[in-house]
């Protein structure tokens, strides 16, 4: 059991960030530079925003970022914010935030995650699922060069996440942050280097 207002839920809160999952993309950023200023960036999965509070800071007013989630984001008051309520699964919804981008986009954020049911085989299933449309997005919205963030989990699962972007970017490595909560599995996926539409 992890305590849901832990420190950095606590820090969150007293910084103005919506969720501590801010921290994480922070520390991404610290450790791969992932963001920089001007960039157009979307991010899957973004409800309640923290992800969206760094990322617009980071792209600075030249950028924009796209959220989308099936949840309804409350507006973040900088102009480069959209978010959209859309289905990552549902496949038009790269085109729709191609056209939310007007082109294509520098970075391709994820922090998507199923609801957990307890059943593993289901549970398996729909992060796979999960992660199949997380790569769908990038093949369409990514310009060539353009970066992944995506998360996953360690053990065979990561293993396949991983094989599976491997030819599609120049470069894919795993990474653990020290902003996961204690006893998460989670890692990231930093994939560089987009080849293109295969």
């Amino acid at each position: 059991m992890y305590d849901r207002k832990d420190a950095l839920h606590q820090r969150a809160k007293r910084e103005g960030f919506r969720s501590r999952a801010a921290y994480k993309l922070q520390e991404l950023q610290r450790r791969a530079r992932v963001l920089r200023r001007g960039n157009v960036v979307v991010d899957l999965g973004a409800w309640p925003g923290g992800w969206l509070q760094v990322a617009v800071e980071l792209v600075g007013p030249s950028g924009r970022v796209i959220g989308v989630d099936m949840a309804a984001i409350d507006p973040l008051p900088n102009a480069n914010v959209i978010v959209l309520r859309d289905d990552v699964t549902d496949p038009g919804c790269g085109e729709r935030l191609v056209a939310a981008a007007a082109g294509q986009v520098d970075v391709l954020l994820s922090d998507l995650a199923p609801k957990l049911t307890g059943i593993g085989p289901r549970d398996a299933a729909r992060s796979e699922e999960l992660a199949a449309a997380t790569r769908a997005i990038a093949t369409r919205v990514l310009r060539k060069g353009g970066i992944l963030v995506t998360k996953t989990l360690g053990g065979r699962e990561g293993e396949a996440a991983r094989a599976a972007l491997k030819p599609l970017f120049a470069e894919v490595r795993q990474v653990g942050l020290d902003a996961t909560r204690k006893g998460s599995s989670e890692l990231y996926l930093i994939a560089s280097g987009f080849r293109g539409e295969s």
